[in-house]
């Protein structure tokens, strides 16, 4: 009994199934199973037109799954490892830059229960904040205690 391998098409709906994908992706992804050189294209061109493939989405996803932990700098680079349009990326986060302070303080507030105590737990929390992508003026506000409640 054999089974029939499913189409690129197929392929790329099962992913685009489960979360969004832009182009880029789908055709990383995809590359090793195309057999016809342009076959893969074509599959994602008529995905494309009938909507499918949507930068726009894929950002939105992006930016709303990732957001409450994660700092501008990290989205920025998880949007743009994902192939999108760099003017597109740069509108996206606009909007996140405003609430940088608030949603580093969020997670801090998450992690650690107190202020730092010496310049070792200083240098631990803002390294925590830093690898999230958080900018270093948030940083510093949310470690010295510089914000408002």
């Amino acid at each position: 009994m054999s089974f029939a391998q499913p189409s690129l098409k197929g392929r790329a709906l099962r992913l685009l199934s489960g979360r969004e994908h832009s182009r880029a992706e789908l055709e990383r992804k995809l590359k090793p199973f195309e057999e016809e050189p342009g076959s893969l294209a074509q599959a994602l061109d008529e995905l494309q037109a009938k909507g499918f493939i949507n930068e726009q989405r894929v950002i939105e996803s992006v930016v709303h799954r990732r957001a409450a932990k994660l700092g501008t700098a990290r989205i920025k680079q998880e949007l743009q490892s994902k192939g999108l349009a760099p003017e597109a990326v740069s509108a996206a986060l606009a909007g996140l830059q405003a609430s940088e302070l608030e949603r580093a303080l969020a997670v801090w507030r998450k992690k650690f229960s107190q202020a730092p105590q010496n310049p070792k737990e200083t240098a631990q929390q803002m390294r925590f904040l830093a690898a999230r992508g958080f900018a270093s003026e948030a940083i510093r506000a949310v470690v010295a205690g510089k914000f408002e409640d």
